[in-house]
């Protein structure tokens, strides 16, 4: 169920509020460019300066859209467990298939409130829950052995695991320790092609905001074995994975959208602010030696 090339979305403003009509067509665009699943509000969609109220609309409008085609994955984390479970209820209302799930944030807990946060979600949840592994940003980090005993102690529940802490050797781990069926999905564009080969099957990604179709096929070659082509096309969108983060994202990536569909804004909501123009000419060049713009 979970594999493939899986955006990240933008979430798209006009005027300070969630611009509807263009997200329904970015969404129309990315299934059509052949994406295996999409993820509403997650980090690159701006969750975090979201109300709740806006943040479930974008997920409903995201599933009403999809209309089922391919799985809606929700952002649902929380620092706080209550709000957590809270959150899981809501995208299930919202018609959300899965939801993505961070390990609680700022308070820090240790690898046991991890596990005890997990417990307490899942005791609650109906949905299947990806765990989210970013320390960049949370500075919170699911070890190997927590990952292990978390989806050991709810199979049901556990389905897949976002990683993206950059350390490869994990990969091989959880693969070790785990059933065939959990899917791993790598959340570094740039070494998606390395996760796959030490065992991954695809990436919840941000560059597929800006280049659909050729992370679809990218991760479509390496599924089918043609690793020549694979290899080729990771070399293609290389600079773009790392222009995309040029500057504290998801400026960069929003600024690359509106170069493709003038419609959607690269409106941001502070904290965040416009990219520089470094950055900018980054993505800029990488676009341009893509093959995209």
């Amino acid at each position: 169920m979970f594999a493939g090339s899986i955006p990240a979305l933008i979430t798209p403003f006009r005027n300070g509020s969630f611009a509807e009509d263009v997200f329904r067509d970015f969404v129309e665009w990315q299934i059509a460019e052949g994406s295996s699943a999409l993820v509403p509000v997650g980090t690159t969609g701006e969750a975090a300066t979201l109300s709740k109220d806006e943040h479930f609309e974008v997920v409903r409008v995201c599933a009403d859209q999809v209309r089922g085609r391919v799985p809606v994955i929700a952002g649902a984390g929380s620092n706080d467990t209550r709000v957590a479970i809270g959150n899981v209820q809501a995208a299930k209302e919202s018609g959300a298939d899965a939801v993505l799930m961070v390990p609680p944030y700022y308070n820090r807990p240790s690898q046991e409130g991890i596990f005890q946060h997990f417990a307490a979600v899942a005791a609650e949840c109906e949905l299947p829950i990806i765990l989210y592994n970013v320390p960049g940003r949370t500075v919170t980090d699911i070890q190997p052995e927590t990952v292990i005993r978390i989806v050991e102690a709810f199979p049901d529940k556990f389905v897949a695991i976002k990683d993206a802490t950059g350390d490869l050797a994990r990969v091989s781990k959880h693969r070790a320790a785990l059933r065939a069926g959990f899917a791993q999905l790598s959340g570094n564009d740039e070494t998606a092609l390395a996760f796959n080969a030490m065992g991954g099957v695809g990436c919840i990604s941000v560059a597929a905001n800006v280049a659909p179709k050729l992370c679809a096929q990218f991760q479509a070659a390496w599924a089918e074995g043609n690793t020549a082509i694979a290899l080729a096309l990771h070399d293609r969108l290389f600079a773009l994975h790392l222009a995309l983060f040029t500057d504290a994202s998801p400026g960069p990536v929003k600024y690359a959208v509106n170069k493709l569909r003038p419609e959607i804004s690269a409106e941001l909501r502070l904290p965040m602010v416009q990219p520089s123009d470094a950055s900018k000419a980054a993505v800029d060049a990488a676009m341009a030696a893509a093959g995209i713009i």
